[in-house]
């Protein structure tokens, strides 16, 4: 059997992928980031078990591994795979605490319940993983149905580029609800990447 190499394998949810690489080449981090398919979130309770399946592929190549999740709308159930198998996973109930800590989201949730949360990902994406996942390209009349308890959109804005800033106003609009802009910026989900690898180093 191959030497496991003793760089550090994140097996991510595919919507974080991008941005953990980016945050692990700036700091120099000894990071190998494994995606699945960030659509899994429309599905999460298919979420623990494609994680399971992704560790099990990556245990005999790598002497430590750690979950890039939240709990993801798993409802313990990524927690659940965590523990069985000895690893740490990202903090927060979804990855919007990740980027704008639980906190913060959750006095927004409290201003205004109706609240449809956006990151980058969701805005430049927002055509394939909401709009035709959810069929509105095909019934758009079932716009109002999917959305008519929400009364605000907000992104929670990690690289305020005049790309994205275009894709998530498109999107809002999409759906029919005015756009709030939050510059949270990178710093959430470095420090919890900070904190993962921390653990992950105590423990091993």
């Amino acid at each position: 059997m191959a030497k496991r190499t003793d760089r550090i394998a994140i097996a991510a949810c595919g919507a974080l992928s991008s941005d953990i690489t980016a945050i692990a080449t700036a700091n120099d981090w000894p990071i190998d980031v494994h995606p699945l398919p960030p659509l899994l979130h429309n599905q999460p309770q298919k979420i623990a078990a494609a994680v399971d399946v992704l560790v099990d592929e990556l245990q005999d190549r790598y002497e430590t591994i750690a979950v890039g999740y939240a709990d993801c709308g798993t409802y313990g159930a990524v927690d659940e795979v965590c523990t069985q198998r000895g690893l740490h996973r990202l903090g927060g109930q979804h990855c919007y605490d990740v980027y704008a800590g639980a906190k913060r989201l959750a006095d927004e949730f409290e201003k205004e319940p109706g609240t449809y949360v956006l990151t980058d990902f969701l805005a430049m994406s927002f055509e394939r993983t909401v709009i035709q996942e959810l069929g509105l390209d095909r019934y758009p009349d079932l716009r109002d149905d999917y959305f008519k308890h929400y009364h605000r959109v907000i992104w929670l804005a990690g690289r305020r580029t005049p790309q994205i800033e275009a894709a998530a106003t498109a999107a809002a609009e999409r759906i029919g609800l005015p756009l709030e802009i939050i510059d949270v910026g990178l710093a959430g989900l470095e420090q919890e990447l900070s904190r993962l690898l921390n653990s992950t180093n105590t423990q091993s």
